[in-house]
């Protein structure tokens, strides 16, 4: 990697945020136990931990309201409030994935707005030995979410060979898309590799919450247009 890019950046500091509020709830729990339980209690805390229950965009907002430069920095951070206030719709919403490939004769984009099903039906090519990234465009329209990471498996005639997980990261809601883009990679080469895989994709987060799950094929060949 080059560096932090903004997004990047604004992404880390926005977890610095979330985990500067929780510490605060650690904190005021700590000063209300007694000496003794907390004594007792340290091994359980160690084997048993619990992260501390994440606070609405809203109640983040609220907190320490007559701090004005605090207010300035979340202001600039989270924005005026939620993009979206229909319930119904998803707090995180993922739109494409895309093979970043500076050889190929072509974008390789799925999009995760359209039928999954057909999706899962459908192969991408892509030339051994080529190097690649995987970008992923996302939403997030109410409250902050931590943790966001992509997932995927890896399955070549029925049979798992590979597990990917990326650390996508916590963000806020915003009008415009969110953006995250792996580290390169090279993709497999040699005539025993060269066939077809079927790669079963999670977007999840820390809660473990299923944001999105979709499958779709990809083809390892000699060449582009093999």
């Amino acid at each position: 990697m080059l560096g932090l890019d903004v997004c990047e950046f604004g992404g880390q500091v926005l977890e610095l945020l979330w985990l500067t509020m929780c510490y605060r709830g650690l904190m005021a729990d700590k000063e209300e136990k007694p000496v003794g339980e907390e004594e007792e209690e340290e091994e359980d805390v160690n084997l048993n931990y619990i992260p501390p229950a994440q606070k609405s965009l809203q109640e983040i907002q609220d907190l320490d309201k007559e701090d004005e430069s605090l207010n300035k920095y979340k202001q600039t951070l989270l924005g005026a409030g939620p993009v979206v206030a229909d319930p119904s719709i998803p707090n995180v919403q993922v739109t494409r994935l895309t093979l970043m490939c500076d050889q190929a004769p072509g974008p390789i984009t799925m999009d995760l707005h359209g039928d999954l099903d057909a999706l899962k039906k459908k192969s991408f090519t892509m030339k051994e030995g080529v190097d690649y990234r995987v970008k992923i465009h996302f939403k997030v329209n109410r409250d902050i979410v931590a943790g966001l990471k992509y997932v995927h498996l890896t399955y070549r005639k029925g049979l798992r060979v590979d597990k990917a997980v990326y650390m996508v990261g916590s963000y806020g809601p915003r009008a415009e898309e969110h953006e995250f883009m792996t580290p390169v990679e090279e993709a497999p080469k040699g005539m025993m590799v060269r066939g077809s895989y079927h790669i079963k994709s999670y977007f999840t987060d820390d809660d473990k919450t299923d944001h999105l799950s979709w499958e779709w094929n990809l083809a390892i060949k000699k060449d582009w247009d093999q």
